[in-house]
């Protein structure tokens, strides 16, 4: 990845096209969700382990897609805090029924 960004809004239209396929990003969604419920199960109700394992499943959802899927190499590893921007933002559109104008928005 020799791209260098600024700013979220420059990172964005690169995030959506290393997630370019709809299994991608499938998988990606399917697992913040998941890691996002995790999380609120624990501060409502649940165990405390139930935060730590929000991480390992919507990150290992993630990175599985992006071997087995995508073929590419995730942007977490570069783009940390962006990534998970990215990743919350991408669950946000797809729940709210606007990632896909927002995928033709960027061209893809």
């Amino acid at each position: 990845m020799a791209e260098r960004f600024g700013s979220f809004a420059e990172f964005w239209p690169f995030y959506l096209r290393e997630h370019a396929r709809p299994a991608t990003r499938a998988v990606h969604v399917a697992g913040t969700w998941a890691g996002a419920a995790l999380v609120l199960a624990a501060v409502l109700a649940g165990p405390w382990w139930l935060a730590v394992l929000a991480p390992v499943i919507g990150y290992g959802c993630a990175w599985i897609s992006h071997m087995a899927i995508e073929r590419n190499r995730p942007a977490t590893f570069t783009y940390p805090a962006w990534s998970l921007l990215g990743d919350l933002r991408m669950a946000w559109l797809a729940a709210t029924g606007r990632l896909g104008a927002e995928l033709r928005r960027q061209g893809l």
